[in-house]
């Protein structure tokens, strides 16, 4: 590692400046280095002990004993069940103690989860950590194929399943225990995870597996722009980090007292870091959907006076355009994040307008990068920066590297934007060149977004470089739904880009060549594209082409369709 990228993390430690840097911007013009503005307080100082693992980290930020029992962690929003965190902690112990002396889970044994929210999400995640196996988290919205894939690259030895879930793992062969009792009563009794806490209902300790800091604690996948689903894995260490700096973010922006609802999928980073962990260590409560629905979403904010909302940019739309035909009283509303997404400076004008008492801020992050590394600390810097997700959170540091020279680049020039912290993961799952291609050795994640970095410090990101889709938050793979597309027979030849789309952020678009004499119809495209990958990917609209514009590399020139795409559109309007 070479000076000039260990030299943050000494000044961090120490908190001395062994060079300057400007104090607006943060840009340091001789490292090319920006510095977070916002300064860690001495009570949020990351733990460095090395045999710390993420679950005793969590459990050791619960409230007392006597209090525990008396502060709900979460409530069910469909049956208003309370969970306090007295009972989740007896949870976690006896889950861990079941699947380590029932199932036999030990360390470094990966367990896939795939299940829609639910009061024992976080439950699962933290037995699974205690006890040194690794978590990792699939969509249920995901096709038995795309799940069997996963299974399979993860090397998973034990499914957690969702009833509804079961048939797409079947096929897969792994063992497979439920995350409830399941209510069909025709097929074979099978082991839930309610059975197996009420059947280890009095453990005193968690199973002693000696897990430290540097251990593999969770595989998350995040697609790429190859089409293959990567697994990034992150450290205890960097989801403890990232607890951390999550921990921060709530302190500057919330009350202790207040009540957030949970609709993000707990197996998206974004859900999985902030509610079924970070949360959780602030003694706050959950109010937790088991999907999004904007009818429910509106009334549990009623019912439960649900005064913060980490959301979407689709969610923030819906909410300025909708939420007064409902006729709920949301009055309790606060704040509002939005994440996964860019959000767009006339939805963000919307929101205001229609509720001018909320804060709104944005935030910017990746799975790679652990989470959250940028933030809105204010609203009052959210309302002047529109266009921009925040400044960089505490530990983090970033570079804005010239895509042709790869120089650092001063504020308000354009480039890809670079990120470290101690968040940044470890690596990608059984892909040593991906690893080397995202992550250079000196630690600098290169995120792939085009951005800048003002004179303030805040960052503003310009576009994708990496051509991902992002529809409603999730990512998708171009290259994906083209392999898909090029597997019929009537299609010679295809590309899919991204088309703007103000409910859902964008959708995928295919361009098609079809076979002589083929009669292929658009909705037969759809059609095929959907029975094979999960709701969200599928494509939504698409144009017949006599030749995909590709370089003289063969590669497919996006651009060039999104140019055609516009034009046709401006000339239609």
């Amino acid at each position: 590692m070479s000076a000039e990228v260990a030299w943050p993390a000494i000044v961090e430690e120490s908190g001395k400046s062994l060079q300057p840097f400007d104090k607006r911007s943060g840009y340091d013009s001789k490292t090319g280095i920006y510095h977070s503005l916002v300064s860690l307080r001495p009570q949020l100082e990351i733990p460095t002990t090395p045999d710390l693992d993420t679950t005793s980290f969590v459990l050791s930020q619960f409230p007392c004993a006597h209090l525990a029992e008396t502060i709900t962690a979460f409530i069910d929003s469909s049956t208003n069940h309370h969970l306090s965190y007295g009972e989740l902690r007896r949870s976690i112990f006896s889950l861990a103690s079941g699947l380590y002396h029932g199932l036999g889970v030990r360390k470094g044994d990966v367990v896939f989860v795939l299940s829609p929210n639910s009061l024992s999400y976080p439950t699962i995640c933290l037995a699974v950590l205690s006890i040194g196996a690794i978590f990792t988290t699939a969509n249920p919205l995901n096709s038995p194929t795309e799940i069997a894939k996963q299974a399979r690259d993860s090397g998973a030895k034990l499914a957690i399943s969702a009833p509804e879930e079961l048939h797409k793992l079947t096929p897969t062969g792994l063992r497979t225990i439920l995350t409830c009792p399941s209510s069909d009563g025709d097929g074979p009794k099978m082991l839930s995870i309610e059975e197996l806490i009420q059947g280890c209902s009095n453990p005193i300790e968690l199973p002693q597996s000696q897990v430290v800091q540097s251990d593999s604690a969770a595989i998350l996948y995040s697609s790429g722009t190859t089409g293959i689903s990567k697994g990034v894995v992150l450290t205890h260490a960097n989801l403890i980090s990232m607890i951390r700096l999550i921990q921060w973010a709530v302190n500057v922006s919330a009350s202790q007292d207040d009540v957030f609802l949970n609709f993000i999928p707990m197996f998206h980073i974004y859900g999985l870091t902030f509610f079924g962990l970070s949360l959780l260590c602030m003694s706050i409560t959950s109010v937790v959907m088991q999907k999004f629905d904007f009818t429910t979403m509106l009334a549990a904010i009623e019912t439960h006076k649900v005064n913060n909302i980490p959301a979407v940019p689709p969610v923030i739309l819906a909410m300025a355009k909708h939420a007064s035909k409902a006729r709920c009283d949301l009055s309790s509303l606060r704040r509002v994040g939005s994440g996964a997404a860019p959000l767009s400076k006339e939805v963000e004008r919307e929101f205001r307008q229609r509720f001018p008492w909320v804060e709104l801020r944005q935030g910017y992050g990746l799975t790679e990068s652990g989470g959250p590394a940028t933030f809105s600390a204010s609203n009052e810097d959210a309302k002047t920066r529109p266009d921009s997700c925040g400044r960089l959170l505490p530990r983090f540091y970033a570079k804005v590297v010239d895509i042709e020279t790869g120089k650092p680049l001063p504020p308000l020039k354009e480039g890809e934007l670079w990120l470290k912290s101690p968040t940044i993961m470890k690596e990608y799952l059984g892909n040593l060149e991906a690893t080397t291609a995202t992550v250079d050795p000196g630690g600098w994640l290169r995120t792939g977004d085009l951005g800048y970095i003002d004179e303030d410090g805040f960052v503003h990101i310009v576009e994708r470089i990496k051509e991902l889709i992002k529809h409603k938050g999730y990512q998708v793979a171009p290259a994906e739904l083209e392999s898909v597309l090029l597997s019929h027979p009537m299609i010679l030849d295809a590309a899919v880009i991204p088309v703007e789309d103000e409910e859902t952020g964008q959708i995928p678009m295919a361009y098609v060549v079809r076979a002589a004499g083929s009669e292929l119809t658009e909705d037969q495209v759809i059609q095929y594209v959907s029975s094979q990958v999960a709701p969200y990917k599928k494509v939504r609209r698409v144009s017949f082409i006599d030749t995909i514009p590709k370089s003289a590399a063969g590669k497919i020139l996006r651009k060039d369709l999104v140019s055609q795409t516009k034009n046709q559109l401006v000339s239609k309007l």
